[in-house]
């Protein structure tokens, strides 16, 4: 049984994790055609977006890195720098192809803001979880709950748009991904079991 809720205290004192495998930057139109296959072949995907931070009144920035992981490699997809790809449609369109992320509804508003495409296949863990009669909401609780594990968020509020990701930016975006596919992968094995 997975407990409804955890607090700060006891997040502090689990094991630190993250994403330990491949992590492959698209930045240009020649690295998306030679990932875009393969990103397109997996039909479950972690997914996250990180925007540059504002901090002026009024002040918006567009999507500059989507990030999509399964177990042992996470794509960080430098958007600032391609632009709305071709191919990324088919992938956010598409019901067969799962993407999994938390607080879903700002990413994908953010996301249309650059195309207008129609989203299926979308699942939100905040809702998700809720069938599993976990009530925390965020990334960080879920994953402590589900995973036994904390996650850090030190690098949320750095610069998504630098000429270059540092390696702890490039780790902590892939994280985000790959804890969200891990949790629902996770999840997947109690609904497995509660039906044998």
């Amino acid at each position: 049984m997975l407990r409804p809720t955890i607090n700060k205290e006891e997040i502090a004192k689990l094991p630190l994790c993250g994403f330990e495998g491949e992590v492959v930057v698209v930045d240009n139109i020649t690295r998306w055609q030679h990932w875009k296959e393969d990103i397109l072949s997996h039909d479950v995907l972690g997914f996250d977006t990180e925007t540059r931070p504002a901090f002026k009144k009024g002040q918006r920035n567009e999507v500059a890195l989507i990030q999509l992981a399964t177990e042992h490699r996470a794509y960080l997809i430098r958007l600032n720098k391609t632009g709305f790809l071709p191919g990324l449609e088919k992938l956010f369109s598409s019901e067969n192809r799962l993407k999994i992320g938390v607080g879903l509804r700002d990413d994908i508003r953010e996301l249309k803001r650059l195309y207008n495409f129609r989203e299926k296949g979308f699942i939100d863990l905040q809702n998700y979880v809720r069938a599993f009669s976990i009530e925390d909401s965020s990334l960080v609780k879920i994953t402590a709950i589900v995973m036994g594990c904390r996650i850090s968020k030190s690098q949320q509020l750095s610069n998504w748009e630098a000429a270059f990701l540092s390696e702890k930016q490039m780790r902590y975006a892939a994280t985000d991904a790959w804890a969200a596919y891990m949790i629902y992968r996770k999840l997947q094995q109690f609904v497995t079991t509660d039906e044998d």
